[in-house]
């Protein structure tokens, strides 16, 4: 049932042939998380709440940043320096007081993953690494949650519906299907190395949300066994069709345990990350720790928040201070440098390296 508001709220909805109120009511009735409120989870997020879904998840754990603003359109100049779950969950609030909105301000995990998708039906990726995008992945397939998939880089972009369901009830195929294992670190640059033209974002952003809104309502066609690629210079899109494989790594495995490594050390290079709030939890909590700030002399002279100096031209020769048995958190001023930092300071025989997320841009 909807009331007098949503009547009029969706009534373009009631009236579109083959849509009506009979997929609104799907719609409302529909739970579907988003992982990452970023370039992709900003369209997908404004979408689907205007669209009603009845319970909306959002689960990141980055602050808003300047250099977001160029393709995140869900947040402002008065966000910077704010977790990105609670601003999404003002914002969308205000577009649709009608519906739920969870904000978990939280990374997702392997240890914390099952717990959240098991309140969500439908999970749309929107994350920006492969660690992550594997877990999601991974997730769906073990837990039987739909993953409706996006990714974005330069001028391109994709989409794909993973481990829906078939008319004959069996699960379609899912992202290690198309790609079974990582790639090796460095062969894939992320779009902070790369770069990403912003509105690429609201165009695969835009067409994720349509995948989600069609599997909900059992309209049109689903990219299911299929995966649209799009390239922003020619405005051409290309589907190609992908088939399940049989040497599917999950094909033999029940627990995501058994795939621990695969997501973050042996092909993902993963890079423990934290954010400045965790940063300021660990100055609080009086945790052993030292900040190597990799930026030039004239970054570091301008404003810093303390610690050692090394810039990265000079860390490889540079690092004899450093002790091998203390933590350390590499900052820069949007985590790229400090990720090379880490690569050099790992080849030297250092482990306890985090890298700052996002560095100190929403300081300055």
């Amino acid at each position: 049932m909807f009331n007098e508001e949503e009547k009029i709220r969706y009534s373009r909805h009631f009236i579109l042939p083959g849509f009506g109120k009979q997929a609104q009511e799907k719609l409302k009735k529909a739970r579907v998380l988003v992982v990452g409120a970023g370039g992709l989870g900003s369209p997908v997020l404004q979408y689907l709440a205007a669209a009603g879904v009845g319970k909306l998840g959002i689960i990141d754990d980055d602050m808003v940043s300047l250099s977001n603003l160029q393709r995140q359109i869900l947040y402002n100049v008065d966000d910077i320096g704010k977790p990105k779950v609670d601003a999404a969950q003002k914002r969308l609030k205000a577009l649709n007081p009608e519906i739920d909105i969870v904000a978990i301000n939280d990374k997702l995990t392997k240890d914390n993953v099952e717990e959240i998708f098991a309140d969500y039906d439908i999970i749309a990726d929107g994350t920006d690494n492969f660690a992550t995008r594997y877990l999601v992945n991974d997730a769906c397939v073990l837990f039987g949650k739909i993953n409706v998939f996006a990714s974005i880089l330069k001028y391109e972009g994709q989409v794909a519906v993973f481990n829906a369901i078939d008319k004959s009830g069996n699960r379609t195929a899912n992202y290690r299907d198309f790609f079974p294992v990582p790639p090796q670190p460095g062969t894939v640059p992320s779009c902070a190395e790369a770069g990403v033209i912003g509105v690429l974002a609201g165009i695969i952003g835009t067409m994720q949300a349509n995948e989600v809104i069609k599997i909900i309502t059992q309209t049109g066609e689903p990219l299911v066994n299929k995966v649209l690629l799009y390239n922003a210079l020619t405005s051409k899109s290309t589907v190609f069709d992908i088939e399940k494989d049989a040497q599917n790594p999950l094909n033999k495995i029940t627990s995501l345990a058994d795939l621990q490594d695969d997501y973050f050390v042996k092909t993902c290079d993963y890079i423990p990350e934290i954010t400045w709030g965790e940063l300021q939890n660990w100055k609080q909590e009086s945790k052993s720790f030292e900040v190597i700030d990799v930026r030039s002399i004239q970054e570091f002279s301008e404003f810093n928040i303390g610690g050692k100096h090394i810039p990265l031209e000079t860390l490889e020769n540079n690092y004899s201070d450093l002790q091998k048995d203390k933590t350390y958190v590499l900052v820069c001023l949007s985590g790229v440098r400090s990720k090379k930092a880490i690569e050099i300071l790992r080849n030297k025989g250092f482990e306890h390296l985090y890298n700052l997320k996002n560095g100190l841009q929403h300081l300055l």
